[in-house]
């Protein structure tokens, strides 16, 4: 059956940003340079006034470097994405005391622009944040978050309206150490989705360091400072709202790490999701379903753990994508300044560091990365790189007010898996200077292309709307479940002309944030998809035929015809 094909409007959307955009208050930026811009900066214009607050007065206390999360995604159903942003608040407060205003919800009006619509909205969680998932736990239709704090993990419970209900105590998913980032993935296959949660270190206020580094004086510690990393967590779905804890039973308990980053990916194309785990300061870790229904950790095995060098990196925002279009994804996880990004290439399962030969080897080590996409910005068929920065101690020369901020670095992508630095810096007419943490994606305007919400630290959001000249055409596809849910966890294979193109339905990467759970393609010169496999969560695939470009469409399960 040929599915239902809605081509979105761009005409007049988010006029807002049609001004010129802005650098960070009181921050200074570098003239632009002389090449078209990618992005426009229109975060106030569009609405989203939101302005973190880490708590920091005057000691240097750890998890106010590492705060703020972020996602993109349908609250509502009506196909716009609204957008949910984590506060920090006061760290040293204990849970169920006020510490704010607590994580704030803002629907889209449609057009990009945007309203807060917290009040009375239940998604408020006063906890100290860290990060957010998205996922249909209770496979109702909508998405739901899951909300990772430095004590006490929230589970928000869509009732659909734009209302939120705290249902954490009854699913039995708060957890009891400092969490970062989380996704949702049915790694059994049972057709609910489970919840992985990476927990950073065991941390307390008295367990606080002072920390120094000379000549500049006291600054925020490392985690390995603390010596103390701690194990994952994983959550399985019990199918009636509820979750166990099944961490010690399945393996987990048995590596201890400083988690940061995750997604889920068949990296090994056996039918069934690894986990990827990227560490700070300790071996990333891969986690493959043995078929005793444990957890067999192979990141040092597979050639993911370190780089090529033996050397375990500070691991911060992880991304995946095919981008050497062999039909498995390939792997990269940003790290500290002066430590390179570790790009990843899969050959079945089996990986290899190809970051010198991607370009990604000097350009990559002038910052200290978090939030990271791999996204087709310009719609030339390749995957371009994006990286959002901060500082987590004093450089020696700070760009402005706020010691700890960076510009971003926005990469374009080449054949052959290669990228080359984008002028001007971030993609931007005037660098935008700050800590930025979490980078969610999506397709915020409904234009057809993925723009940028950035969580920065200490400082109000970026929005990047994507005003990158292209070089072809588009399609997004919404890929939905038997019961209308998102279907992550879905893998797609798309013959578009002479090329087969490769995408896994997830919201769940980067750093502390989730993504717009629709798949994006950009098709260069193509103006059609010949036809689409998917493979569903239960094994079983459908082909659908002849998807148009410039459209979103919407694949439903059971409406394909069924390949053997």
């Amino acid at each position: 059956m040929r599915p239902v094909a809605n081509l979105l409007m761009a005409t007049g959307l988010l006029t807002a940003c049609a001004k010129q955009p802005t650098t960070s208050p009181g921050t200074e930026a570098s003239p632009a340079a002389s090449q078209p811009a990618w992005f426009e900066e229109c975060g106030i214009e569009s609405g989203l006034d939101f302005v973190h607050r880490s708590g920091h007065t005057s000691a240097f206390v750890f998890p106010e470097i590492m705060t703020t999360g972020a996602a993109l995604f349908d609250m509502d159903g009506d196909g716009d994405l609204d957008a949910y942003l984590v506060q920090g608040g006061n760290w040293s407060a204990k849970p169920g005391t006020e510490l704010g205003p607590g994580n704030q919800l803002y629907a889209n009006q449609g057009d990009g622009t945007f309203v807060n619509v917290t009040a009375g909205s239940g998604a408020d969680d006063h906890g100290y944040g860290m990060g957010v998932a998205t996922g249909d736990y209770d496979a109702d239709g909508d998405l739901d978050l899951y909300v990772s704090n430095l004590r006490g993990n929230v589970l928000l419970r869509n009732d659909g309206g734009g209302k939120f209900t705290d249902v954490t105590q009854v699913a039995g998913v708060a957890g009891n150490v400092w969490s970062a980032s989380a996704v949702f993935v049915d790694y059994d296959r049972d057709g609910d989705l489970d919840l992985f949660v990476t927990n950073y270190i065991f941390w307390d206020e008295d367990s606080e360091l002072p920390c120094q580094d000379p000549p500049r004086g006291a600054t925020y510690c490392s985690p390995k400072s603390y010596a103390a990393p701690t194990p994952d967590t994983l959550y399985r779905n019990q199918g009636d709202g509820t979750f166990e804890d099944i961490s010690y039973e399945i393996g987990l308990r048995n590596a201890l790490g400083n988690g940061l980053g995750v997604l889920c990916s068949d990296f090994d194309s056996d039918g069934s999701p690894e986990i990827f785990v990227a560490n700070d300061g300790t071996p990333n870790r891969l986690w493959d379903l043995a078929e005793d229904g444990r957890f067999v950790e192979k990141g040092l095995i597979q050639g993911c753990a370190v780089d090529d060098q033996g050397q375990a990196k500070a691991g911060m925002g992880v991304a995946s994508a095919d981008l050497d279009f062999d039909g498995d994804e390939d792997l990269l996880v940003v790290n500290l300044k002066g430590e390179d990004d570790s790009l990843y290439r899969n050959d079945r399962g089996r990986f290899v560091d190809r970051t010198p030969r991607a370009g990604l080897a000097h350009s990559s080590r002038k910052r200290t990365r978090f939030g990271v996409t791999l996204s087709d910005f310009d719609h030339d068929g390749l995957y371009d790189l994006y990286e959002a920065n901060g500082h987590v101690t004093h450089p020696i020369e700070s760009l402005g007010p706020d010691p700890f901020a960076e510009d971003n670095q926005l990469m374009r992508g080449l054949p052959d898996m290669r990228f080359e630095e984008v002028q001007p810096l971030g993609g931007v007419a005037k660098p935008l200077i700050a800590t930025s943490r979490a980078l969610a994606v999506g397709d915020v305007d409904g234009d057809g292309d993925l723009d940028l919400l950035i969580h920065n630290k200490d400082e109000r959001v970026h929005l990047l709307r994507n005003v990158a000249p292209k070089k072809g055409h588009w399609i997004q596809i919404l890929v939905k479940d038997a019961h209308g849910s998102d279907a992550i966890g879905a893998e797609l294979r798309a013959q578009s002309g002479s090329r087969v193109l490769h995408r896994m339905v997830r919201t769940g990467e980067s750093y502390c944030a989730a993504n717009a759970p629709a798949v994006h393609f950009g098709l260069g010169a193509e103006t059609r998809i010949q036809s689409v496999q998917v493979t569903w969560v239960d094994g079983s695939k459908e082909a659908f035929a002849d998807l148009d470009a410039d459209a979103v469409h919407t694949l439903r399960q059971g409406t394909g015809r069924p390949v053997q």
